[in-house]
This record gives structure tokens, sequence and C-alpha cells, in this order.
């Protein structure tokens, strides 16, 4: 029996997501013909501006809703999932009424987290997405149309400014792991090797929680490292969590610091932009927050300064040339240590 109730996650995170009123303003019809266009734009000034250039072909744009980007991200989450799911469901096999059980509220648990976050993401390249070779219905670039318009109209962004300056951050992301022709697969065989040495065990869950008390009474947070799944792994597995860290904080670092450059001289408002969505990161209720650290979010928003005074402080020792190195081979890639101290990083690649 499958241990989690994916139709269930999908109908909760629906009634999660809800329906935001801009999915049927008159505004709605322009964002197609604006992201086709402004997503081809953006991979030219990536390109101009990183040298990544992709080796997938042009990159193709998506406007979808909440409900279309769940959709996605639970087919994502299901593929990601199987090593641990599988296992887990010879475990629940002995015990129907247990099994049913845990389907179900997992279920409901995997619908609330997609829900919640359907209602805060405004683009995504995300390579879990995609499937096998060759097909030809994947490698998108993701934007979700309402929640464009929310901020477009909340801040009172000037529409074809904001899509490209978005745009240019989810293309920069695609450059990277379409641009580096071992990054994708050296990113999921990290992936791949924490999931898949996850032990279901339930004396796991008990080790998890006394490491988390153990790390409150040293005064840190149990959850800071990578979410509630980090409080679960071993010792070695941590370890793969810290490269996939400093790896990730690279990234986005990268997304980031492409995304001001690339529009500095073609958006006038880029500066606005990203000031304004750096605000709306920071302020999120305490309850958003708790759910943002246990499912690592919260990490992944520490990545993006983290990942910029990284590349500040690489540049500023050796150039563009020093950080392009990182591209070179997997060995080259920041861990999250030399992330937070990029001294380390430069002394052992310089």
């Amino acid at each position: 029996m499958e241990p989690v109730a994916w139709d269930l996650a999908e109908r909760v995170a629906a009634r999660v997501a809800g329906r935001e009123p801009f999915a049927d303003s008159y505004h709605h019809d322009s964002l197609v013909p604006d992201f086709a266009e402004l997503t081809a734009e953006a991979e030219e000034l990536v390109a101009e501006e990183t040298g990544l250039r992709s080796l997938a072909g042009p990159a193709r744009a998506r406007v979808t809703d909440r409900a279309g980007w769940v959709r996605a991200n639970l087919s994502a989450f299901q593929r990601l999932l199987r090593p641990v799911t599988d296992r887990l469901a010879e475990r629940l096999d002995d015990d129907a009424i247990g099994a049913r059980v845990t389907r179900t509220v997992a279920g409901v648990e995997v619908g609330t987290l997609l829900g919640w976050m359907s209602t805060r993401v405004l683009g995504q390249y995300d390579l879990l997405i995609i499937e096998e070779e060759g097909d030809d219905d994947q490698d998108f670039v993701y934007y979700v149309g309402p929640n464009v318009l929310a901020l477009e109209k909340r801040y009172g962004f000037p529409p074809r400014e904001f899509r490209l300056w978005l745009a240019i951050h989810e293309v920069t992301h695609r450059a990277q792991f379409t641009g580096v022709p071992w990054l994708r697969d050296h990113f999921l065989g990290l992936v791949n090797q924490t999931l898949g040495s996850v032990d279901p065990d339930p004396k796991r869950l008990l080790q998890g929680l006394q490491r988390a008390v153990e790390e409150v009474r040293a005064g840190r947070n149990p959850l800071d490292r990578g979410g509630i799944v980090a409080l679960f792994a071993s010792d070695e597995q941590l370890e793969v969590i810290d490269q996939i860290g400093g790896m990730m904080s690279l990234l986005e670092g990268h997304g980031d610091v492409t995304m001001d450059r690339a529009a500095r001289d073609r958006i006038p408002s880029a500066d606005r932009f990203s000031r304004v969505l750096k605000q709306r990161r920071a302020k999120a209720s305490p309850g958003a927050k708790l759910v943002q650290q246990l499912i690592g979010l919260e990490a992944k928003l520490n990545q993006y300064a983290q990942g910029e005074a990284f590349i500040e402080a690489v540049e500023e020792a050796g150039g563009r040339s020093l950080l392009d190195t990182a591209w070179q081979a997997p060995d080259r890639l920041p861990s999250l240590a030399e992330i937070r101290e990029p001294h380390r990083w430069i002394e052992r690649v310089a």
C-alpha cells in the first residue's frame, strides 16, 4: 500500500491554497505572451552576464495557477521520495489499519505544506520536475500567474519590468543546471544518496528528537541545518546535507546577484523589486516562520544572503574568473562551512 495518499494531498493542497481573486482578472491574459517573450530575453541577459548557456535548447515559459503548481510539485515529490516510501510501504503492509491511518495523515501533511507554499511562490525552475529524457512536456520555467498579479497590484509594480526581473532569476537557475553539464546529475545524486539511506524506523524519530533537545540546550536552533529532515539524518547524511546546502547557497546567491546585475540597465525598478521581496521574505508571521523552518525553507531563505556574501568575497579576492572555477567540477563547489567562511574556499581552490 502506498504510504502517502497523494490524491488526498492534492485535494487538501487545493483547499489550503484557496483561489486568488486575480486568477479571473483580465490582466491574466497578458501573462502568457509576456512571459514567453520575456523569458527568451532573460535567457540572453543571463548568458551575457554569466557566460552560462543552456545545452538543452531555449527556455520555455509555462504560466500556471496554484493548483497547477501543486500538481507539478506533487509529481516531483512522488519521484523524489520513492526510495523512502517504497521501504515504508513494506513495513506498513503488516498493519492494514496502521497503513490507512499513516497514508491519510501523510497525505494531509504533504497537501497542507504544498498548498501553503503555492500561495507564496512566484516562479520556479525545478529540475526535479524533469522526468524522462526526450519527454517534451518538461523543462519549463514556471510562473504562478495569480501570485505574480497580486504582488504587482499590491506594490504598484510595472508589470513588464517585474516579469522580466522575475524571469531573469528563474532562467539563471536553468542556465546553472543545463549549462553546467555535470551539475544536475551531481545534485540529484546527492539527493538520492540522502534519501536512499533514510531509515523509516520509528527509533530514528526518537534519536532525532533527542538530537533536537541537545541542540536547543546548546543554544542552537535544531531546524537551522535543513529542516526537520536533518533531525533524523545520520552523521553521514548530515555531511551530504551540508554539501547540498553549500551548493544551493551558491546557486541561490548567484541567482540573486545575476538578477540584479543583468537587470541594471534594462529594468529601472530593479532595486525596488529587490528591496520589497527581501522585506517580504523577512516579514513572515511566526506561524509561517515555523512552517518554513520545519520544511527547510527557512534554511533556503538564508541561502540567498549567505550566497550573495560568499560571491562578493570571492569576486573581491579574484574576480569572476575565480568564482567561475566553482563550475569546473563537483569538488570545486563550496561546502556549507566554506559558504560561511569564504576564505576557506578561496584558499582551497586558488
